[in-house]
């Protein structure tokens, strides 16, 4: 069927070479001829539009002539060419989808100079034809192969797949292969069998790991393979296709792929062009009224069709505008050219005009340039514009439904206690589920958590492939990683990592062995008992050498009271067997002593006894705190190098972990060893949880390798649990993600955000404060209890005790003792004497006065003396400064008033100066004399006693010279004449003393007694009395 079209009464003939594929599938077909005939139709839509603006008489009109091939056969183009040619033509176009056929018509047109229109695919290999070229309106191979490359690199995909239907697709992307063979990136080619089942080859690529495959094929072909690969799995977010073929618009994949695949496609329609609706819309039209299935949208070799028409109609016009042209029928037989037809060629190379696939130029090669290649994707575009590539729409996770897998591990991952009741994520909570919703928030995707498989984190196997998550993002189960995930170098190499969201390291989790708890005693544990024993025998020891010393020492022997001239050669030591036990309690207790050493040898044993107690005092309240307060840990253990060093205590971690790969890899001796005896120990050291690892920890002795947070997070909750040492090594946990994964960037940047607003610190302390053990600070800072002193009460109650004890035996002692003198009850003397000592409104009383009895006259002739009728003056006790009794004036007669008698008890009493007159019958024995200071005395100055002696002296008179003691009356005593000057033998330099006697040097003279006058009033004796 040939038409001719005329322009300005000449000939234009447009021959077009259309070849017929029936497809059973509607929406791929790449010849829309059956059910749309868009090709017919683009030429006649094009001739339509060109007559409408046509300039000129109106006989000049485009008609157009079409052929066609009925199978892609050289013979069968040779022998349509042969018919075409004597018709005469200007031009030929097509075929669109032949790339053989297409080769032979432009041989043809090569040898006999006929202009020729390429709308399809580049011939492979592209044979040269020195005197004569065609143009092509598709893009060039070297284009599409450029294009490809700058989207591998836009992405940074560091391998890829090339997926070949025909075997000339190497010689169509030679420029991309080129590019993968001067690189480092691998790409791997695989080519389509016979029955066309991509299957096999897609399982083989799943395996080799790679995430970006390259699909050169049409447009059924590549539907075919994008549903087996949906059906693998392997359409998820980290799969990325790249289409070679130009009609990726008429792909239908919303049945077969979801909204997270990434295909990448081409196009090149101009959406812009003022015709592109009404072209659209009449292809709509025609495909309904030839088909019945959906219109899936127009083919680009219709597209192209229409532009090449219009191309060589601008090319003819603008050559007939200078000369006249005319057709000229040619044969296949003869060597004869159409003589136009290199001029109209030239005029095609310079034609610039703006179609449906946009902007229309050449080169001198006649190949297409300064066209625009549009990239399209879901989620996102671009522009692919000469040799550049300008992507404007950035990657994002916008409205993305990610794949999350991950591992139960407390408190990253955790089940509810009610997760039943949930459905979907709503069922976990912890640390990581909270960083994950933070994320989702910032980044706009929603998520999907999974729990991996086989509760491993990931592990390489002998077999090259890897467990756990690893396993299952590098077989595109899963998008992201999720956990308590370390980052190795190991894992680096198969997967990608976002930035460390929290930094740890190795530590070693054992129970804790306490000693002994504290008791009520244990303020007695900053001692041993080795030392406690030697103090004690320090003590003794030391006492007896402060009595030997003292004993010893000529100093230490002093007389008590130089003052007294009857006792002036008396020499008493104060350190007697008592006092020596007594005054290193004194120093040890830190309160002193009454008893003051005055040798040197004594002062140097007290001064290095109080350096001891000194030292061991302070060493005691040193430790006492620590003892007192934190329960001793006996930890057999303190190192990673005590744990290699013994076999006692096992030790491992979680098999297939990253702590795992930490030893099995390290160089460090100590490491290495360690390594060998987990490797080699049976039965096996390695658990396969964290609960089981602290399970064993708790049960029996065994040592669990982990991370520091777990370690932390546990020792929170159990407070069986300590940590052993410091950190082995440090690290991070990391987001997984597959090889080249396009969100790593996005999802890095979200954390670092998260970082700086401090939110992922918020959740740890979340997570990890809501133990209930407290901090190991805080048992510093905890008060201390019953438990920990509760001794030292034990102690006080004991001494109370036994002093109560002590006191009611001295009571009952005493009492006795006075009611055998007293001849009374003991009952009643006990309960006399209990009355007076419980009585809390007085704090003094006198002392009780009783008749004396024949007993009494018999035990006290002296008292029978002076019981006559006149009253005698006696010394009642007083007690001197260094402890002794000593004799004081007071009256013989009862009472405060003298009128009852005297209660002189049975302790030791002197008179002072007891002269008996003639008519005394019989004699009393001579009474103890009395031992008076002399008037000059400078001892008086400095001694109470002295003082105290001396005004009783200067208050008394001995003015009567009666010899018998009137009775007791209101007159106040006279004063006692002085003494005789005492001579100088009767001082001593000596101090006072103790009441231990060493020797008398001589006797002194007998003491005549000087009669005491009797007293004149009751008031002197009363004020007499208080003066003691």
């Amino acid at each position: 069927m040939i038409s001719r079209v005329r322009f300005f009464s000449e000939a234009l003939f447009l021959i077009l070479l259309h070849q017929l594929f029936i497809r059973s599938r509607s929406a791929i077909l790449d010849d829309q001829s059956v059910c749309g005939r868009g090709e017919r139709l683009a030429l006649a839509l094009a001739r339509e539009n060109i007559n409408s603006v046509m300039e000129g008489p109106a006989r000049a009109r485009v008609e157009v002539d079409i052929y066609e091939l009925q199978k892609d056969s050289q013979y069968d183009t040779t022998d349509t060419m042969c018919q075409i040619l004597p018709k005469g033509v200007v031009s030929v176009i097509g075929p669109a989808s032949s790339p053989a056929s297409g080769s032979t018509v432009s041989h043809i047109c090569g040898e006999k100079e006929i202009p020729h229109v390429k709308i399809g695919p580049e011939e492979t290999p592209r044979l040269p034809y020195l005197r004569f070229a065609s143009v092509t309106l598709y893009p060039s191979n070297e284009d599409l192969s450029l294009a490809i490359g700058a989207i591998l690199r836009s992405f940074s995909y560091p391998s890829a797949s090339l997926v070949c239907a025909k075997a000339e697709c190497l010689l169509r992307l030679e420029e991309l292969v080129r590019r993968f063979l001067i690189s480092r990136e691998t790409l791997s080619i695989r080519m389509l069998d016979d029955n066309l089942d991509p299957t096999p080859l897609l399982k083989e690529i799943r395996d080799d790991k790679v995430a970006t495959i390259i699909i050169d094929a049409n447009a059924s072909v590549s539907y075919l393979i994008l549903k087996k690969a949906s059906e693998l799995g392997m359409t998820s977010a980290f799969y990325k296709y790249i289409l070679t073929t130009m009609d990726f618009p008429l792909l239908r994949l919303d049945d077969i792929v979801d909204e997270q695949s990434n295909i990448v496609g081409f196009s090149m329609f101009n959406t812009t062009h003022p015709f592109y609706l009404e072209f659209i819309r009449s292809l709509n039209l025609s495909w309904r009224e030839g088909c019945d299935l959906t219109y899936p949208g127009p083919a680009l070799s219709s597209a192209l069709m229409f532009d090449a028409v219009h191309v060589v109609v601008g090319a003819v016009r603008e050559l007939n505008r200078s000369q006249e042209i005319g057709v000229k029928p040619l044969s296949c037989t003869s060597p004869q050219i159409w003589q136009h037809g290199t001029s109209l060629m030239n005029y095609l190379r310079m034609v610039e005009y703006d179609g449906l696939t946009g902007r229309v130029e050449f080169n001198s090669k006649g190949q297409r340039t300064n066209y625009t290649l549009r990239i399209l994707e879901k989620h996102r575009g671009g522009f692919w514009v000469s040799y550049s590539l300008d992507i404007n729409v950035s990657e994002t996770l916008a409205n993305k439904t990610l794949i999350v897998t991950t591992i139960l591990e407390n408190p990253y991952v955790m089940r509810k206690d009610n997760y039943q009741d949930y459905q979907g994520n709503d069922q976990y909570e912890g640390f990581c589920v909270d960083m994950l919703r933070e994320l989702a928030d910032i980044l706009k995707f929603s998520f999907k958590i999974k729990l991996v498989d086989d509760g491993l984190y990931g592990a390489p196997e002998p077999n090259g492939s890897w467990t756990g998550m690893v396993g299952e993002l590098i077989n595109r189960k899963a998008d992201l990683a999720v956990a308590g995930f370390t980052i190795t170098s190991e894992r680096e190499k198969v997967i990608d990592f976002s930035k460390p969201f929290m930094t740890l390291g190795i530590s070693i989790l054992y129970r804790v062995q306490l000693g002994r708890k504290p008791g009520y005693f244990s303020f007695l544990d900053p001692f041993s008992p080795a030392v406690w024993l030697f103090m004690l025998l320090a003590y003794l020891a030391v006492s007896c050498v402060l009595f030997l010393a003292a004993r010893l020492s000529p100093y230490e022997w002093y007389n008590p009271h130089p003052c007294l001239r009857e006792r002036r050669d008396m020499l008493e030591n104060q350190y007697t067997l008592g006092n020596s036990l007594w005054f290193p309690v004194g120093g040890f207790m830190q309160q002193g002593s009454e008893i003051m050493p005055r040798a040197l040898s004594t002062r140097c044993v007290s001064g290095v006894w109080w350096a001891f107690t000194l030292i061991i005092i302070s060493s005691y309240t040193a430790n006492l705190a620590a003892f007192l307060t934190v329960q001793r840990m006996e930890v057999p253990i303190e190192s990673p190098d005590d744990l290699a060093d013994q076999t006692n205590i096992e030790y491992g971690t979680i098999h297939g972990g990253s702590t795992m790969t930490f030893f099995m890899n390290s160089r460090y001796q100590t490491y290495q060893r360690m390594w060998n005896y987990m490797n080699s120990k049976q039965p096996s050291v390695f658990v396969k949880s964290t609960e089981e690892g602290i399970a064993r920890v708790l049960n029996s002795k065994y040592a669990f390798l982990m991370e520091s947070t777990m370690n932390e997070y546990h020792r929170g909750l159990n407070c069986n649990l300590t940590q052993i040492g410091g950190l082995l090594d440090t690290k991070g946990y990391g987001i997984g993600m597959p090889l080249g994964s396009p969100f790593r960037d996005e999802i890095t940047l979200a954390i670092l955000q998260l970082q700086e607003n401090n939110r992922l610190e918020i959740l740890k302390r979340r997570w990890w404060e809501g133990g209930q053990c407290p901090k190991e600070e805080d048992h510093r800072a905890k008060g201390l209890g019953m438990e920990n002193i509760g001794g030292i009460f034990v102690v006080l109650i004991c001494g109370l005790i036994i002093a109560v004890f002590v006191a009611i035996m001295e009571f009952v002692w005493s009492t006795r003792r006075s009611a055998e003198t007293d001849e009374v009850s003991v009952c009643q003397e006990m309960i006399t004497e209990f009355r007076n000592a419980v009585s809390c409104k007085k704090s003094s009383r006198m002392r009780r006065r009783r008749p004396l009895s024949s007993s009494v006259a018999l035990r006290h002739p002296t008292r029978i003396a002076l019981g006559a009728p006149r009253p005698l003056r006696l010394v009642r006790e007083m007690r001197l400064s260094n402890g002794k009794l000593y004799s004081g004036a007071g009256p013989l007669t009862g009472g405060a008033g003298g009128t009852g008698p005297s209660d002189l008890g049975p302790g030791p009493q002197r008179i002072l100066d007891d002269p008996l007159g003639a008519n005394t019958t019989p004699p009393p024995p001579a009474p103890t004399p009395v031992m008076l200071p002399a008037r000059s005395c400078t001892h008086v100055r400095i001694c109470q006693e002295c003082r105290r002696i001396q005004s009783l002296r200067s208050g008394s008179s001995i003015g009567s010279t009666s010899t018998r003691i009137p009775p007791p009356s209101s007159a106040p005593l006279p004063r006692l004449p002085p003494p005789p000057p005492p001579s100088s033998s009767n001082t001593d330099s000596e101090g006072g003393g103790g009441p231990s006697p060493r020797r008398l040097h001589h006797s002194p003279p007998p003491h005549t007694p000087r009669p005491i006058p009797p007293p004149q009033s009751s008031n002197t004796t009363d004020q007499m009395g208080d003066q003691d």
